[in-house]
């Protein structure tokens, strides 16, 4: 079945499950004391400012007509918590994606993957440099930062908020091609640089489609083949596939 992704659309809001329609973990400044008496309304509230102010704030992956997953993202300055982590402030030039919400918990990459480039590229469209995400680390014990005791990083949210539970696994930021730019034991922050990389890559792939449509033109090769489908063939035997390949047979 086909996978697809679309901007977020307020209309769709009610597919989602509802810790994810009413999750404020990252909208909600908690050192205000602050009460919130309908989340929900909170939440679209906070997207339709975006949307209005902004521009589109969220991209959805579907499976079919099937809701996989969605990812929101937003300018520092829209969101409260970024600036009580103790890895804050995000760096000026960067946009934060603030959360993955997936259907399923363990959901494959096969939905992540796509949901994550359809924000680069919508990001990349409107000249962003970069995009930067706090990453949630398992500290499997009770340490304590000192910077953690200066910010209220995680305690204080809305309903059933929790980091582990409100933030995106920092292997899975990793995994996608962000780099730690901010260590830390449990909230890393991590960053993903946009523009002349990424145009490069598209540059040199977009020349090797043409050569590859050239000699097959002229009978060099297969009209069949084409850069990717030799590339991968090259690790054919050798027990080496380039990462993304093994992402996806371990899904």
């Amino acid at each position: 079945m086909t996978i697809r992704t679309t901007p977020l659309a307020l209309e769709d809001l009610h597919r989602l499950d509802r810790h994810w329609r009413e999750c404020l973990y990252w909208e909600f400044d908690p050192s205000r004391g602050d009460t919130v008496d309908d989340p929900a309304m909170a939440k679209e509230a906070w997207i339709t400012g975006l949307l209005i102010e902004w521009g589109s704030c969220g991209r959805m992956v579907w499976q079919g007509d099937g809701l996989q997953g969605v990812a929101l993202y937003a300018p520092p300055a829209e969101v409260p918590r970024a600036r009580l982590l103790p890895t804050g402030p995000v760096s000026v030039d960067a946009i934060v994606l603030t959360s993955i919400g997936l259907s399923e918990a363990q959901a494959p990459f096969s939905f992540i993957t796509p949901l994550v480039d359809a924000v680069v590229g919508d990001l990349m469209g409107r000249g962003v440099r970069a995009i930067e995400a706090f990453g949630y680390r398992d500290a499997g014990d009770d340490r304590i930062d000192p910077a953690d005791l200066r910010r209220d990083t995680a305690a204080a949210a809305v309903g059933d908020c929790t980091p582990a539970r409100c933030m995106i696994p920092a292997a899975w930021l990793e995994e996608l091609g962000f780099s730690v730019i901010a260590p830390h034991h449990r909230f890393p922050r991590l960053r993903l640089e946009l523009g002349r990389d990424l145009a490069w890559k598209n540059e040199v792939e977009a020349a090797l489609d043409r050569l590859f449509d050239e000699a097959a033109a002229a009978g060099g090769i297969s009209p069949d083949l084409s850069w990717r489908t030799a590339r991968s063939g090259a690790y054919a035997g050798t027990g080496s596939r380039p990462r993304a390949e093994r992402r996806s047979a371990r899904d």
